[in-house]
């Protein structure tokens, strides 16, 4: 497996994981999410040969806060490394940001595949999230 980043969009690749990985906000307007991949800070992406296994898309100012917008890997590659190493990628490439936050389900699984990568909740420091509806 390979990670790289992700510059040229290729509709058919991306729309393919989202459905696989069942986010169908994103393939109902295929334009809108084009547009999202356009303007992130940075898209990592995970291949064996030349099939996407999964994929990071971040966004912010890359200094001073990152946001994990959308990970996602195609279900028969979970559980094999390939969220971990993008989300490590993203960090090794961001060394000195000083946040990196992500919104994710609130399942036991998504807590303890953060939670091993050192991610917190935010009502552990003090914090609370927020999102407009």
């Amino acid at each position: 497996m390979k990670i790289r980043q992700y510059t040229e969009y290729k509709e058919e690749e991306i729309l393919k994981l989202y459905r696989k990985t069942g986010w169908s906000a994103y393939t109902d307007d295929p334009l809108t999410l084009s547009l999202g991949f356009e303007h992130s800070l940075l898209v990592l992406a995970a291949y064996e040969d030349d099939e996407l296994l999964g994929i990071l898309r971040a966004v912010g100012d890359g200094f001073t806060v990152i946001f994990i917008q959308d990970i996602l890997v195609r279900p028969e590659s979970q559980r094999q490394g390939v969220g971990t190493a993008l989300v490590k990628a993203l960090i090794e490439r961001y060394p000195n940001v000083r946040q990196i936050q992500l919104t994710s389900d609130s399942t036991p699984e998504a807590r303890a595949f953060y939670e091993s990568l050192g991610f917190c909740e935010l009502t552990e420091i003090g914090c609370c999230g927020f999102m407009k509806r």
